[in-house]
């Protein structure tokens, strides 16, 4: 059985998730001189939203000039497929918290991790299919060899924007819960217990306790 500490931290990690549903997970920002205050949206567990009122239609307003395709929440099948996913991971290490089996704990670990691997290589080909599958027969503006994909995280030139990408707040959130559960397989891990279902053994202190009780 795992410790109490770390199971715990499970139950941490696994309501650290909450946050996704209630804050943004990702930010991306323009700025340029024609939009000095910049503009941006932000991506949330079920749709994508402009920071400011008008922002995301400024944004595909912009896109219409150079070919890029209008972005429209609707159309993205990841955005409604996210809640159940995330609920899932959520209600899978509360699970893993209560029976408190170690290894119960590490394929939950495993399978997050995995998920974020995924969501975050979704979303580089998502901003990678945005960027460059443009339709340049009917751009007004065109600048052969060129692509508009934003940075998956940090700040990369577009033409005259500066296109910054970032985690929101649930974003941030989800990066601590990998970190939580990671943390708590360690701190398991150094404490040595009676062997089991997870195979885990005695140390030699612990066993000679236990044979003099």
């Amino acid at each position: 059985m795992m410790s109490v500490r770390a199971r715990f931290l499970i139950v941490l990690a696994a309501l650290l998730l909450l946050p996704m549903f209630v804050t943004p997970i990702w930010r991306v920002y323009l700025q340029a001189p024609q939009y000095p205050e910049g503009i941006g949206m932000q991506i949330w567990i079920n749709t994508v939203k402009g920071i400011k009122e008008n922002d995301l239609d400024n944004i595909n307003n912009l896109n219409h000039y150079i070919g890029m395709k209008r972005i429209e929440p609707d159309t993205i099948p990841e955005l409604r497929i996210m809640p159940y996913i995330v609920g899932l991971l959520c209600a899978a290490g509360l699970v893993a918290a209560a029976v408190g089996r170690r290894r119960g704990a590490q394929l939950w670990v495993v399978a997050f991790i995995l998920v974020a691997v995924v969501g975050l290589a979704d979303f580089w080909k998502w901003e990678y299919d945005y960027g460059h599958d443009l339709d340049m027969e009917n751009a007004i503006i065109k600048v052969p060899g060129m692509t508009y994909q934003p940075p998956l995280i940090g700040s990369k030139q577009l033409l005259n924007f500066t296109a910054t990408s970032i985690p929101g707040v649930g974003g941030i959130a989800a990066m601590l819960a990998v970190g939580v559960g990671v943390l708590a397989l360690v701190i398991d891990r150094r404490r040595p217990v009676l062997g089991g279902a997870d195979g885990a053994t005695v140390g030699a202190g612990e066993r000679a306790a236990s044979l003099v009780a």
